[in-house]
């Protein structure tokens, strides 16, 4: 199949990831039961290692496992998400998250754009996106201890290059998956699955950037 094919059918199970994950969210937002349970106790961690486990298995499987399984998946890790994302809604204003989402928008279009246009070979900047990528994670477990806010900004400003990176990079990852795969479906839903955790990674920093707190 063509590359420049599938992009609609991405970027639709894109937005049914993200409509279901900001709908969890907002609804368990209005919940103080559900709010208490996932927050408050074991739940959350539960609930992470849930998602992390099913990330990894639908990227790791989906060409051995049938369409409807994968689609169920992502749809299942896009709820979950959900349920975890709905401390933004306590912690920051509506308005900011509604702003701060705009922004990504636009930025993630971008970048988008960028990935599927170019001319050049984005595969050998993988290596560079993961090592930063691995460099955040390591260095933000470290600062949990520590809690030095001037390094949380700092890797917040790295993680939103990191990601419009991994946009550009995903884009054009796509279009060679659609070459190579022969199910356009598990095309369409892993590539859907990779933007989506682009653009949430992506939103993330920013409202932690430019996010205006309740407090």
């Amino acid at each position: 199949m063509e590359g420049n094919k599938i992009f609609p059918k991405v970027f639709m199970w894109m937005f049914i990831g993200l409509l279901i994950t900001f709908g969890v969210g907002a609804f368990v937002m209005s919940n103080e039961n559900m709010l208490y349970n996932i927050f408050e106790t074991n739940l959350y961690w539960l609930i992470f290692v849930i998602q992390i486990g099913v990330v990894i298995w639908l990227s790791a499987r989906i060409n051995k496992m049938k369409e409807g399984t994968a689609t169920v998946l992502f749809l299942l890790y896009s709820g979950l998400t959900g349920l975890t994302f709905s401390s933004i809604f306590v912690v920051f204003e509506l308005d900011s998250i509604m702003m701060v989402f705009a922004i990504t928008a636009l930025l993630f279009a971008i970048f988008a754009c960028i990935g599927y246009f170019t001319k050049i070979d984005l595969t050998k900047f993988g290596t560079y996106l993961l090592m930063a990528l691995l460099g955040i994670i390591i260095v933000s477990l470290v600062n949990i201890f520590i809690g030095n806010d001037t390094l949380d900004l700092v890797l917040c400003c790295i993680g939103v290059l990191v990601f419009v990176g991994y946009t550009a990079y995903d884009m054009q990852k796509i279009k060679m998956l659609a070459i190579n795969m022969e199910s356009e479906h598990k095309v369409a839903i892993i590539g859907a699955l990779e933007l989506y955790l682009d653009f949430i990674n992506l939103f993330l920093r920013l409202l932690q950037l430019f996010g205006n707190s309740r407090d």
